[in-house]
């Protein structure tokens, strides 16, 4: 057999033990790199979805896990992005079971998010806003700022509060880090959730200050004035300043 072929057949017994193990190497020193490997993998996922891990008991994790390492074709080497490489397996590999949570892509979205916005670049200091600075400065989401919305509070869920029905509205959240450096989550209501997600979409091509939201809210509120469209942005712009999950646009 040739040396590549052994190479492939190594490969697969390591993403796969049910698989026939390659000949000439010792059945024990095949399970010390085969461990190695898969709780290299195994670790960081559990540490990524600790909420989703403990709605589970370990053997189906495990095998659920396992199912990632085997068919899931990784596109980064780098380990706090096998997070990401593990929730597209759940979304669009796997083949959710009985055993699953019905909010299992949800939770595990919300959970990857908190790992986003732990990760994610710190601001400048310049970009930092008071209160004040919102009716002066084009606005931007903070890196760590991530928006979303889900079906199920997914906030709330632990071994001891699993729904099996979505909430009656939708929920809104963002997740961000706070001035302490530690990732927090404030629930949104439907306009700032709008409000956010239009900077964050808007700042990516063109400047966002206060005078454009205004105009686009008129856009999308016809039936409200001007004036009470100010009067109702500014200090929710404000609170958002002072989380930190606006802040200044940079030139660039």
């Amino acid at each position: 057999m040739r040396f590549i072929e052994v190479q492939q057949q190594f490969m697969d017994y390591i993403r796969d033990p049910s698989l026939p193990m390659p000949e000439g190497i010792e059945p024990r020193r095949m399970k010390v790199y085969r461990d190695l490997f898969f709780n290299n993998i195994s670790g960081f996922v559990a540490s990524a979805f600790p909420v989703l891990k403990s709605l589970y008991q370990d053997d189906t994790w495990q095998a659920l896990v396992q199912q990632l390492f085997a068919k899931h074709d990784c596109k980064t080497p780098i380990f706090v992005e096998i997070a990401g490489e593990f929730l597209t397996f759940l979304q669009h590999e796997y083949q959710v079971t009985e055993d699953d949570p019905v909010f299992m892509l949800q939770l595990a979205h919300y959970e990857w998010l908190e790992l986003c916005a732990a990760v994610a670049p710190d601001i400048a200091p310049s970009q930092r806003l008071n209160a004040d600075d919102v009716e002066q400065f084009n606005l931007c989401l903070s890196p760590s700022a991530k928006v979303a919305q889900y079906a199920f509070d997914v906030q709330h869920i632990s071994v001891d509060y699993q729904p099996i029905e979505p909430t009656e509205q939708a929920n809104f959240f963002c997740v961000y880090r706070d001035s302490n450096d530690e990732v927090a989550f404030l629930q949104l209501t439907p306009l700032s959730a709008q409000v956010l997600a239009y900077i964050e979409q808007t700042s990516q091509v063109q400047q966002v200050n206060l005078d454009a939201i205004v105009e686009w809210l008129a856009d999308l509120y016809p039936q409200m004035s001007a004036d009470s469209l100010l009067s109702g942005c500014v200090p929710l712009l404000q609170q958002l300043a002072l989380k930190g999950i606006i802040v200044a646009a940079t030139d660039a």
